[in-house]
């Protein structure tokens, strides 16, 4: 559920706005004192606690910091320390999330004290930046969305912007340079202790459990130079501001109409498509990029033809073909396939032969909620071939997992007791929908 901004604070966000809109080059030196404020702490705190995350090192929960009614306490306490400001941040706690590829992404997360701190000063700060970024920036910013940097990627491809540089940063918030993220910071923001309040979350000690158990610290503190914590409410912020500088290079010196080359960039999901050579555009966004201290995955990063092969963003794959009505040519959009194998991997360990044990409205409902997430996203543009498939396979895995519940001795026992229909209406299986996006939003 996402929840309305107060008017006050509404309010307060505009005046923000309005005034770094209106004076690029105006340095805001005093947003300390509103950090403290009752009503921006309250709805920090909803906002954190809509996320519904989990503990940070302290072991502490949303759950139990209620039920002894501490949620006025923890307000308070936050705001006594701000004001006489001896706040400071606890240690972060690390996990590892497994990607597609084998690897981990490491995952840093506060505690929920530092998480309602951060959120106050996101909703102080980010309207001025708000101000400051550009149009063909979409991650992590308010009214805007991933549809709208695939839509981009689109529009570029019906301009005849073929040619596509997939760009992919290595460990970009893991590699982030402190002192020139705080540079570019202080360009609008001087407050110096809004600053030391973002050098505490950038220095704070990072705390992971080994194998065995025994909690670590894997890095320095203060003496940690790079990176800001995933996971972070104000690492998103952090990192939009920081590769601003790129968009600001690509949008001052012209160079999409110089070159032919336009710039989507999700957060650190970069891509360029070009009408002509890429090889100017790509010089120069490696030379951008190395004066930021980043450096481009060159495994991962790749020149693409979209008229003879395709390219993946934000989930979704790329590829210029032509209409079998009209003859014509269009961007042609749909789920990948990496993100189409990560579903059926997900629904296999739903629904294995494991689980029989386990109430058949428990796996249903499991299964659903996968179901439900992965079509409300990917269920846009042309996605009714993909979608098909997913239906079939998920009838098939269900209908495999019934017939070994029920001790069926052949499949065809099973399509006859388990026809579609009795999936849907009797067991309550999630009906994936198989006509595109785009159809359902004209008619």
């Amino acid at each position: 559920m996402k929840l309305s901004t107060p008017e006050k604070i509404r309010t307060l966000q505009r005046k923000l706005y309005t005034k770094a809109k209106h004076e690029p080059s105006f340095c805001f030196y005093a947003l300390y004192d509103k950090l403290s404020r009752e009503d921006i702490l309250q709805h920090a705190y909803a906002l954190v606690r809509s996320n519904d995350g989990a503990a940070g090192v302290d072991g502490c929960t949303f759950k139990e910091i209620e039920a002894t009614g501490g949620r006025e306490r923890l307000l308070a306490e936050l705001s006594g320390e701000l004001k006489s400001k001896t706040y400071r941040a606890m240690p972060v706690r690390r996990i590892w999330i497994p990607k597609s590829d084998g690897s981990e992404r490491p995952l840093g997360i506060p505690v929920i004290r530092d998480r309602v701190v951060q959120m106050a000063l996101k909703l102080l700060i980010e309207p001025v930046f708000e101000a400051d970024f550009c149009d063909h920036s979409y991650g992590f910013r308010p009214n805007r969305s991933a549809y709208q940097a695939v839509d981009a990627v689109g529009n570029a491809l019906l301009k005849r912007r073929y040619h596509v540089i997939d760009a992919d940063l290595s460990k970009y918030f893991d590699t982030i340079p402190h002192a020139k993220l705080m540079a570019t910071v202080a360009e609008r923001i001087s407050d110096a202790s809004v600053l030391s309040l973002l050098k505490q979350w950038l220095t704070v000690p990072v705390l992971e459990e080994d194998g065995e158990g025994v909690v670590r610290c894997r890095s320095a503190g203060r003496g940690t130079r790079c990176g800001t914590p995933q996971g972070g409410v104000i690492s998103p912020l952090l990192a939009n501001v920081y590769l601003h500088l790129l968009d600001r290079i690509w949008e001052r010196h012209q160079l999409s109409s110089r070159y032919k080359a336009e710039l989507v960039r999700y957060a650190d999901d970069v891509v360029i498509c070009c009408g002509g050579d890429p090889s100017k555009a790509l010089g120069v966004l490696k030379s951008v990029l190395s004066s930021l201290g980043l450096t481009l995955n060159e495994k991962k990063t790749r020149v693409v033809d979209a008229r003879r092969e395709s390219f993946d963003f934000l989930g979704f794959s790329f590829r210029q073909r032509k209409s079998r009505v009209s003859g014509n040519w269009y961007p042609h959009i749909e789920p990948s396939k990496r993100s189409f194998q990560r579903l059926k991997d997900k629904c296999r360990q739903l629904v294995n032969r494991h689980l029989t044990p386990m109430p058949l409205a428990q796996v249903v409902a499991r299964l659903n909620r996968v179901l439900r997430g992965w079509c409300n996203y990917f269920h846009y543009k042309n996605s009714s071939n993909v979608f098909v498939k997913v239906r079939m396979f998920v009838e098939e895995r269900l209908r495999n997992h019934l017939r070994r519940r029920f001790k069926l001795h052949s499949r065809m026992q099973a399509y006859f007791r388990f026809p579609a229909k009795r999936l849907y209406e009797v067991y309550g299986v999630y009906k994936v929908p198989t006509t595109a996006g785009w159809k359902k939003a004209h008619a």
